[in-house]
């Protein structure tokens, strides 16, 4: 009896640190994805989330439009490259397991000019990047508890 006991409150210790469980995420708007040029923002309404802040974060991946500029100012353009960026938006509150997030990633590069123009004495210039994939992840309590690709 006394090894029984001892189990069952093992089994209930081991409940009470795993922490909050999350049930399915629901979306309620989005997740809605806008090509801002040389990033992309995602948009989203989500229930099914615990009580405590949520962190959303976005990595995209596309082609980028790159120009060349040499030292005498003369423009190249026409070069493409892939490219991937990410974009984070932490502390995002949550109220009743509900929360409304915007996250934007960073513009990509600096590139190489030796990888995507003639030299290093060249400069190279993301114009334009067309996304082709994004990746979002929600997470609370440094826990990944949804994480979907998506194509852009």
């Amino acid at each position: 009896m006394r090894k029984i006991l001892i189990a069952i409150c093992t089994l209930c210790a081991v409940v009470l640190m795993a922490g909050p469980a999350h049930a399915a995420v629901v979306f309620h708007a989005g997740p809605t994805f806008t090509d801002l040029g040389t990033t992309l923002n995602v948009t989203g309404n989500v229930s099914g989330l615990g009580n405590d802040d949520l962190t959303a974060t976005l990595t995209a991946t596309g082609t980028a439009d790159v120009t060349c500029t040499n030292p005498a100012g003369n423009v190249a353009p026409g070069q493409r490259t892939s490219v991937t960026t990410t974009g984070t938006q932490s502390d995002i509150e949550v109220k009743n397991g509900r929360a409304t997030f915007s996250v934007t990633t960073a513009e990509p590069g600096p590139l190489d000019p030796a990888v995507v123009c003639p030299n290093r004495k060249w400069t190279a210039t993301i114009t334009d990047v067309d996304f082709t994939s994004a990746t979002l992840k929600l997470i609370q309590n440094d826990v990944v508890f949804f994480t979907q690709a998506f194509p852009v």
